[in-house]
């Protein structure tokens, strides 16, 4: 996923001489490609996220589109206050790409667990936030927020993840993508994700499929704003909705389609997995925390089978 943002932002930055790209000292196995074919619209402003995203900000004053790049918590949580005040309060084209969502650097501890981003990036106004379940959404998304006007915030896996969404080849700023067709088992449910988890909830849809539960499932790259229709639509049709993510339970994605569904007066059950409300003191891979946390594709499917 990381690999296929950066090569399209090769493509687009010679495409536009405005696009500029700058990194918080780090990500240059990633990044070479980019700075050996555009060398003069990229910039290593060194370890200091604040600074940065105030430099990406004067720099979008003068008219570029800025993307800025950093891992975890860092290019979000650390600057909070400067994409606040100098970007987003200003509607600039300033895009926060954060590698790492989730349990990426599961290994490096809690300081780099990107667990809470959605929530704080998501309660900025004019603030869109975007986090791609594949490279396929990956891709299609990256050239979206460049086209697009204000401030967004890209949240990304690391790499390797596998392409799950094949048949999208069209992607809209605020709109969800049906990944499976409902089969005709005896019971159904819907299911949401945003995100990298993405393979995840689809290897767990496969479970369910075993066990005579159909899931109509549904990838939500873009969590704000927020596909209202296809919410209301799910809420119509079916009695279970269930949201997943690598992110905190509270204020997430999951919270985002409460709202949503708090104010649309269906009586549809909505179910949130996500990462409890704690700070993950457990050091592993991504895949022994998701586990831990609950979110791989066994405790998934098992969640969801328990409930219905």
């Amino acid at each position: 996923m990381r690999d296929t943002v950066i090569r399209e932002l090769i493509a687009l930055g010679q495409e536009d001489p405005r696009l500029e790209l700058i990194t918080g000292d780090l990500g240059f196995g990633v990044l070479r490609p980019f700075w050996e074919t555009l060398p003069d619209q990229f910039i290593n402003a060194g370890i200091t996220e604040q600074n940065l995203t105030s430099v990406a900000a004067g720099m979008a004053m003068e008219g570029k589109t800025v993307f800025t790049y950093s891992i975890g918590n860092f290019p979000t949580l650390r600057c909070l206050e400067q994409i606040r005040n100098d970007c987003a309060y200003h509607k600039l084209n300033v895009n926060v790409i954060c590698v790492g969502g989730g349990y990426v650097y599961g290994a490096l501890g809690v300081s780099h667990h990107a667990t809470e981003d959605i929530a704080c990036l998501r309660a900025l106004p004019g603030v869109s936030v975007v986090c791609p379940g594949d490279p396929i959404e990956a891709k299609l998304a990256v050239r979206a927020i460049a086209a697009s006007q204000g401030t967004c915030y890209l949240r990304l896996g690391r790499g390797g993840e596998k392409p799950v969404n094949t048949s999208l080849t069209k992607f809209e700023i605020g709109k969800a993508y049906r990944v499976r067709e409902l089969k005709p088992l005896k019971k159904s449910v819907a299911v949401f994700s945003t995100g990298a988890i993405l393979q995840e909830v689809a290897a767990a849809c496969d479970i369910l499929e075993q066990h005579g539960i159909a899931a109509e499932q549904y990838s939500f790259p873009t969590v704000k704003p927020i596909d209202k229709h296809t919410i209301a639509d799910c809420a119509a049709r079916f009695d279970h909705i269930f949201t997943v993510e690598e992110h905190n339970i509270v204020g997430g994605f999951g919270s985002a389609v409460a709202e949503v569904l708090g104010e649309s007066g269906e009586s549809v059950r909505l179910h949130r997995l996500g990462i409890g409300d704690f700070y993950c003191s457990e050091v592993g891979t991504q895949a022994y925390l998701r586990d831990f946390a609950g979110i791989s594709a066994q405790k998934i499917a098992q969640t969801i089978e328990e409930t219905v």
